[in-house]
């Protein structure tokens, strides 16, 4: 926990979350990213109190996402900012706000959104996107929205960097109002804490994104935590094929649970996936997920779709700055492609909502916790991701 010495402190749901430091800075650990690859540090840090509509959250648990393992190996030379506190996976409990936030007090159950919603905007207003004006994903942005101020800072006071608006490899954090949702105070926080990236993605580009309809045909490239979620959203909806493709074998195990009912690992094959695809389903599936930023499995999983309404949606981060691998005459067969920023959820609208469709067993949100460590392994966390041996590791802090 912080360091807050004897002050007095509140119980949420046995979680303890101090009620005198409101105003106040609070020094407390974080796992600080100092240079790519580099293991993060437990340090103390001191975190800022929060601003005009700005929230503090005490995080209590979070996970990692491959988004956070990218920015940490440092692949996007334009994203690198150091140092830094990575994280965005998460649920927690406020701590104190900011002048101006109304929808929110301390002591209510929160999950951090890396894709925010003002409410007030353009975009927020619309029913086609669930992209904001103002806080919309941003892995470029590093500081606060209201001052350009890192609420962090090292104890010699020198700032450290923020990353996608939420930054909860920290026991407390600071983000702007519309960067995070009030949930259910009765929900498990730790299942909560896999809605703020991962599930959500996976399981909205199946809901929104595609709207997979009963009886449809599926294909899921890349079997992590968001192509799993994918296919169980698609189980959800009634499809009665799903196909996962991955080079590891024993990820099929997963996926069955998931709901898939067929698995092709490529390197078993000796022609194109979307060959034996087409095969295996008289023309190709209805829809299919790419989730693994890599632009030749992207081809194979648009072409793996059905000629004349097949839908290909990208889920994977493709960093590289080659570009998409369609020639424009493609698409004048039928087939269509588009991206997917957090499965299409309003976040403060709508994904509480889909937590509750979660709690009534809708999406098995267990299934994808496959390790739970105490936040000062955090490395170890990082470690069996990058292992492939973890769908999602989640740190109690």
């Amino acid at each position: 926990m912080g360091s807050m010495g004897d002050e007095s402190k509140e119980s949420f749901n046995g979680v303890f979350v101090p009620n005198d430091t409101r105003g106040k800075v609070i020094t407390c650990k974080a796992a600080v990213a100092w240079g790519p690859k580099e293991p993060l540090v437990i340090q103390d840090v001191q975190v800022d109190p929060p601003q005009s509509m700005e929230v503090r959250i005490k995080i209590v648990f979070t996970s990692i996402c491959h988004t956070d393992l990218s920015a940490w190996l440092g692949e996007n030379e334009n994203q690198r900012a150091f140092p830094r506190i990575l994280g965005h996976e998460a649920a927690g409990i406020v701590e104190s706000v900011g002048e101006g936030v109304i929808d929110m007090k301390e002591g209510d159950h929160v999950v951090p959104l890396f894709n925010g919603e003002c409410g007030d905007c353009v975009y927020c207003k619309s029913e086609k996107t669930n992209l904001c004006g103002k806080l919309r994903v941003n892995p470029m942005k590093r500081v606060m929205s209201i001052d350009g101020k890192s609420r962090f800072s090292s104890m010699d006071g020198k700032p450290i960097y923020h990353f996608l608006s939420t930054s909860t490899f920290s026991e407390y954090t600071v983000v702007d109002s519309g960067c995070v949702v009030k949930i259910d105070p009765n929900a498990s926080l730790k299942k909560m804490s896999l809605l703020s990236c991962g599930v959500s993605t996976g399981v909205g580009a199946a809901w929104n994104t595609a709207n997979v309809q009963p009886g449809s045909t599926v294909a899921v490239f890349g079997l992590g935590a968001v192509g799993l979620a994918a296919a169980a959203g698609a189980r959800a909806k009634g499809a009665t094929r799903i196909i996962g493709v991955d080079i590891n074998p024993d990820k099929f195990v997963k996926g069955k649970i998931m709901g898939m009912t067929e698995f092709i690992n490529p390197k078993d094959l000796k022609r194109c996936v979307n060959e034996e695809i087409k095969e295996l389903t008289e023309g190709g599936v209805d829809y299919s997920f790419e989730c693994t930023g890599n632009l030749e499995v992207l081809r194979e999983a648009f072409l793996s779709t059905h000629d004349g309404w097949g839908l290909t949606v990208i889920l994977g981060i493709h960093g590289s700055p080659r570009l998409m691998p369609v020639h424009p005459m493609e698409l004048f067969d039928g087939r269509r492609i588009t991206g997917s920023v957090f499965g299409d959820f309003k976040g403060k609208s709508q994904l509480p909502q889909f937590a509750e469709e979660c709690l009534n067993g809708v999406i098995n949100l267990d299934e994808f916790i496959t390790h739970e460590l105490p936040f000062s392994k955090i490395n170890e966390a990082f470690q069996l991701l990058i292992e492939g041996k973890s769908l999602r590791c989640v740190l109690q802090l």
